[in-house]
């Protein structure tokens, strides 16, 4: 893992995960709970978004410890997955999260949208 900040209106530490390619997880915190997230793929470019929100919130207990939401970023809406623990955790639990996470984007990207894909049409 490689780590840099960020800044902005509040400070954000972005953190690549080179055993899943460099893919770049954010994480800020907050007062109570640290916040863990990784952008997905623009809202724009999904096909049947309506149907794909529905998807993904049926498909939320087939990703542990993590949340799908929509985030803006430079105007422009994406999907997210994020998961947020508790301030007082330990650092082993933030890097399994962080792990996690990224395990779970990696599924999202793939094996989520390809599923939805195979079943919208």
């Amino acid at each position: 893992m490689t780590a840099r900040v960020l800044e902005g209106t509040e400070p954000v530490l972005q953190i690549s995960l080179h055993e899943f390619g460099d893919l770049p997880i954010y994480l800020s915190v907050g007062a109570d709970q640290i916040v863990v997230s990784a952008l997905l793929w623009p809202v724009d470019e999904q096909e049947h978004q309506d149907k794909f929100n529905v998807f993904l919130l049926k498909a939320q207990k087939l990703v542990p410890l993590s949340n799908f939401g929509i985030t803006t970023v430079a105007g422009r809406d994406y999907y997210e997955l994020f998961g947020e623990i508790s301030c007082k955790t330990t650092l082993q639990t933030v890097i399994i999260e962080l792990r996690m996470l990224g395990e779970n984007a990696i599924r999202a990207a793939s094996d989520l949208r390809d599923n939805f894909n195979a079943n919208a049409s």
